[in-house]
């Protein structure tokens, strides 16, 4: 027997993890843990794609984790999602219902898989200020400076992950850093992908619709209810850029065709993310996202049911 399974359903925005992910739900009594950093924020409904009307399916209300568990502006890091989902985890797996892990947030997926505890490490505010004026290629030499064994893990594609490296290296010269327990998992990993101008389109076609669901009213009411224009920001993509038009730094024309080029950028880090997975490692199994959807349903079970054939 299979100990401790976890499905995990990622790919770029737009891509229909959630309506799969339901769907493997109902099929093999699982429940679905959201892996985006963005749908934990309550009132970031439209913005965030929670789409919560698709947890129904043949009559039936599938359960979901992480998602409206905290207030809009507020903030939430990758070590806090390791706590969060290491604890519903082994709630559902001690409950004999199958976790299902769901989003496109690579960094919080890729956390659970590669289980780092250096995402425990804490921001050091000071320690950045000093250092973001600083180029590549000087943070380079500064993060080469430390000793091998606290850098061997940095990762130097962009300055925010070389200040990173610099901050957990700093942290390490000066403190211990305790090992936390964590129950074991046997992932398996559903990757969903599609050709590029198809993904496109889909993201336009979708960016369309939100606007025609009340998406800057949406974000009208945040900004009412107290969160600031730099949290929008923060937040980025919709809430950045319709913060930008309310604020009369964009008009609507500007507003709708520099977020779909936005979001497109984004949906190609995402791929170029997953990748990077594969790269250390991680087994994923692709799926073309234009299959019929019972095909994609069935050809997921398959695999599935192959790698935990003993599961009872």
């Amino acid at each position: 027997m299979h100990q401790n399974p976890l499905l995990i359903i990622l790919g770029p925005t737009a891509s229909g993890k959630t309506k799969l992910a339901v769907k493997l739900a109902e099929a093999l009594n699982g429940e679905i843990i959201s892996a985006d950093s963005r749908q934990i924020f309550r009132g970031m409904d439209i913005g965030t794609g929670k789409d919560l009307s698709e947890y129904a399916v043949n009559g039936k209300i599938i359960p979901y984790h992480l998602i409206d568990i905290k207030q809009a502006g507020e903030r939430y890091n990758v070590n806090e999602f390791k706590e969060d989902f290491f604890a519903i985890f082994q709630k559902l797996t001690d409950q004999n219902v199958l976790p299902i892990l769901c989003g496109g947030t690579g960094m919080y997926v890729h956390s659970i898989l590669q289980n780092h505890e250096y995402t425990a490490i804490p921001v050091n505010s000071e320690l950045r200020d000093t250092l973001k004026e600083l180029n590549n290629e000087l943070l380079r030499n500064k993060l080469s400076a430390y000793p091998s064994e606290f850098t061997k893990q940095a990762d130097q594609s962009s300055h925010k992950r070389m200040i990173r490296a610099i901050e957990i290296a700093e942290y390490l010269i000066h403190n211990d850093l305790q090992s936390i327990e964590r129950p074991g998992i046997d992932p398996l990993v559903i990757g969903l992908t599609s050709d590029v101008e198809l993904r496109r389109q889909k993201v336009i076609n979708r960016l369309e619709l939100r606007f025609n669901e009340g998406m800057i009213d949406e974000v009208k009411g945040l900004i009412a209810e107290g969160v600031t224009k730099e949290d929008l920001v923060f937040y980025g993509l919709e809430y950045k850029f319709i913060a930008a038009y309310l604020f009369d730094e964009l008009s609507y024309s500007e507003l709708k065709e520099r977020l779909a080029i936005a979001i497109c950028q984004f949906a190609k880090r995402q791929m170029t993310f997953f990748r990077k997975m594969e790269k250390d490692g991680v087994k994923i199994n692709w799926f073309n996202t234009e299959l019929n959807p019972d095909e994609l349903l069935d050809g997921v079970l398959s695999i599935y049911k192959l790698k935990y054939k003993d599961r009872s």
